[in-house]
């Protein structure tokens, strides 16, 4: 299996001890997430929760008029299902993949039986790593909606972008004006106007759905100050991870395990 698509390119996967990255690494599914697949509905069951590797998903509030806004993004930073160990087994939020790509699917029995395992100081570690990635979570939703409320347009539009390219190793985006419109939660006239505005200073380039980001550090000197507060954040709560080499035959040398496990790599589509 080639290094990028290995379970440790996820973060929380990455930072887990090794006793507990052996328990479950068996049963991690790789799958394959097209743009606008629906991993979740609001206060739907959660069957399975989601590790990203290359792709994005977006946590949407959806109103009885089915309007919706984003309200969390998430990557290969994190998680998609904290509901099932915060005390709920829904979320009234929605899980639309953003920017397709792969992610690590679990049953979500298995990881509440992982998450309640008995066993001393070390069992903790898990559930400390999980309750502090949903703090920041929880924090990214709050900053969202200061942001939505108070910040312009074309400056939820950069905050959109740069958090996005946090979360991938390139600086193009396949992102649709609707798409965006149903994230921010404005009309796709706004959008326009905004994209508009960063093509014309020269900050990104925009064609059918393709955004190109020409200059980073122009969207970042435009950009509202949510998208520091959300950085620094994740930052204090959730621990530096260094994303593993791997040796020449493509295995992941995080630990020796990688070199003679067989796991359930099978592509879903």
């Amino acid at each position: 299996m080639h290094s990028s698509n290995a379970p440790p390119q996820n973060h929380l996967l990455a930072a887990l001890q090794p006793d507990k990255y052996a328990r479950i690494l068996p049963h991690l599914e790789l799958v394959s997430i097209p743009l606008g697949q629906v991993l979740h509905e609001s206060n739907s069951q959660l069957r399975h929760v989601y590790f990203p590797t290359t792709s994005i998903v977006s946590l949407l509030h959806v109103t009885e008029d089915g309007a919706s806004t984003e309200i969390a993004m998430v990557g290969n930073e994190g998680m998609i299902g904290v509901s099932l160990f915060m005390g709920g087994e829904t979320t009234p939020s929605r899980a639309v993949v953003q920017s397709s790509g792969l992610a690590y699917r679990l049953k979500a029995q298995l990881l509440k039986d992982e998450f309640s395992r008995a066993g001393g100081r070390r069992s903790c570690t898990m559930q400390n790593l999980f309750l502090r990635y949903a703090q920041a979570l929880l924090m990214q939703t709050a900053q969202t909606a200061v942001c939505n409320r108070h910040h312009s347009v074309d400056q939820q539009l950069c905050r959109c972008l740069l958090l996005s390219l946090d979360r991938l190793h390139s600086n193009e985006l396949v992102m649709t004006q609707e798409l965006i419109a149903n994230m921010i939660g404005v009309r796709r006239e706004g959008i326009t106007e905004a994209a508009g505005k960063l093509q014309h200073a020269g900050l990104i380039e925009y064609h059918r759905g393709h955004i190109t980001v020409m200059d980073r550090l122009g969207l970042e000197a435009r950009v509202c100050e949510c998208y520091k507060v959300v950085k620094k954040e994740f930052k204090r709560l959730l621990p530096e991870v260094i994303v593993p080499h791997s040796d020449c035959s493509g295995a992941v040398t995080r630990d020796p395990m990688h070199a003679c496990h067989s796991a359930r790599q099978a592509f879903v589509h």
